[in-house]
């Protein structure tokens, strides 16, 4: 699917491939992006900081539907932006861009199995091995042929809906979702500026060039059925991204939760008192159910990550090479996992990595297209190193040494060095190519 285009078979001269319709893509959509990370970082952030904890999530959504300015732009094109980009300003930027598509998918790979570690932690899983065994499960299933089974994960995922639902009307019928909603909107304007701007808007504006996205917007029917399959998905992701909030704070109201419950474990809990408590079968079957979509979600950001591995070291597509990519983008994303944190924050902290790094090139380029200014070749690779120099390198701090972070926020740090490296070494450079010919202007008039 990476390898040069989304697909093999999709080009501007095969209709056929576009073969999704709004239900498909839509449902595709919002499946690329609610997982068990969506749920339990939701939670987890809720539990700690009241219904603002939404505020990942309802921006996930915000993205979606913002995905429509983007819309006629993949659809048209199809190609992923490292060979978009790569194809108009060289070999150097498509495998930057892709490099940081692939180390952004990392952090997701983490947060799955933080995510599955805490359902299972909570049935009795000893945590240590309890990550090591869940990345070496999402490393066979992502060995495996299972790309035509994607229909069951999605259905996985309505179910998982439909039992939070329930749930939600076990605890008080329902009436915490209208005050999660209220509350939300309540608090939102006193949300700090580097949580609106590290957590909302690097969220937002990473899905408009999240290749989890794309690839099913460019596969859609027609133009309007991308445009509607945006705005759908967003909607429903808006929706159900209430769903946890308002389970969390309706069960903050009753004495159900053990008050050493870390927030990551809130849903898992409640799906197994659903079930007659964990001890018993259909409680530990709820509880366990929550992981599937993490799985699915996992192996299949493994699974991209291989194929974009494979593409960018130009290594055959043997079955050799398919297990060595696999096994290392494991060992990585387990690495990450094992090094903790909150599931919002690494979630966030990678989007904002790779969000830094190409979103300067990328406006560069829709200016071009546009016809509004044309910036030098040399210029966008310079940018694009400075980027990934600067996202990198919050990255790291923001992972391994947290109490160097600025105004108290890894994302806003890393869009910071990432974002202003990028744009300053752009300026840079197209303001150094301008008084090159300036002076070699000046030159020939003098010589003349």
């Amino acid at each position: 699917m990476l390898r040069g285009s989304t697909d093999e078979s999709m080009t501007p001269n095969n209709p056929s491939s576009r073969n999704l319709g709004i239900v498909a893509l839509t449902t595709l959509l919002v499946s690329a992006h609610y997982g068990s990370g969506f749920v339990l970082g939701t939670a987890e952030q809720t539990y700690r900081d009241g219904a603002i904890g939404s505020l990942y999530a309802v921006a996930v959504g915000v993205g979606s539907i913002s995905l429509v300015l983007l819309a006629q732009f993949y659809w048209q094109r199809i190609e992923p932006l490292w060979t978009i980009l790569g194809d108009r300003y060289g070999p150097s930027v498509k495998v930057g861009i892709g490099l940081m598509s692939w180390a952004s998918l990392i952090g997701i790979g983490a947060v799955q199995i933080l995510a599955i570690a805490a359902i299972v932690n909570l049935v009795g899983g000893p945590p240590l091995l309890t990550m090591v065994a869940i990345a070496i499960l999402l490393c066979g299933i992502a060995l495996l042929p299972v790309e035509r089974a994607s229909w069951l994960f999605r259905s996985l995922l309505l179910v998982n809906v439909l039992v939070l639902g329930v749930m939600l009307w076990r605890l008080d019928h329902g009436q915490a979702y209208g005050i999660a909603i209220h509350d939300f909107f309540i608090a939102l304007p006193h949300t700090s500026v580097s949580q609106s701007l590290g957590v909302a808007g690097s969220t937002i504006l990473l899905v408009l060039i999240d290749m989890k996205s794309q690839q099913f917007v460019v596969r859609s029917q027609s133009l309007a059925v991308a445009v509607w399959g945006c705005v759908l998905s967003g909607g429903i992701l808006i929706g159900v991204a209430f769903l946890p909030t308002a389970i969390v704070l309706a069960a903050q109201k009753t004495t159900l939760l053990p008050p050493e419950l870390p927030g990551r474990a809130v849903i898992p809990y409640l799906l197994g008192w659903l079930g007659g408590g964990i001890e018993q079968p259909l409680g530990a079957v709820f509880v366990l159910s929550l992981a599937l979509p993490a799985l699915g979600l996992g192996s299949n950001v493994l699974r991209i990550q291989t194929k974009a591995s494979l593409d960018l070291t130009q290594c055959p597509d043997t079955t050799g090479n398919q297990v060595g990519f696999t096994i290392i983008n494991t060992l990585l994303a387990l690495g990450i996992a094992l090094n903790g944190g909150e599931i919002v924050s690494l979630i966030v902290c990678f989007y904002a990595a790779y969000f830094a790094a190409i979103w300067v090139p990328f406006i560069a380029y829709l200016l071009e297209v546009a016809q509004t200014f044309q910036f030098a070749i040399v210029s966008i690779r310079w940018a694009l190193a400075t980027g990934i120099i600067g996202a990198l390198g919050g990255l790291s701090m923001s992972l391994f040494a947290p109490q160097l972070v600025w105004f108290n926020s890894p994302e806003l740090t890393i869009l910071t060095l990432g974002l202003i490296g990028s744009l300053l070494s752009l300026m840079g450079s197209e303001i150094t190519k301008a008084f090159v010919l300036l002076f070699g202007q000046a030159q020939e008039d003098v010589e003349g």
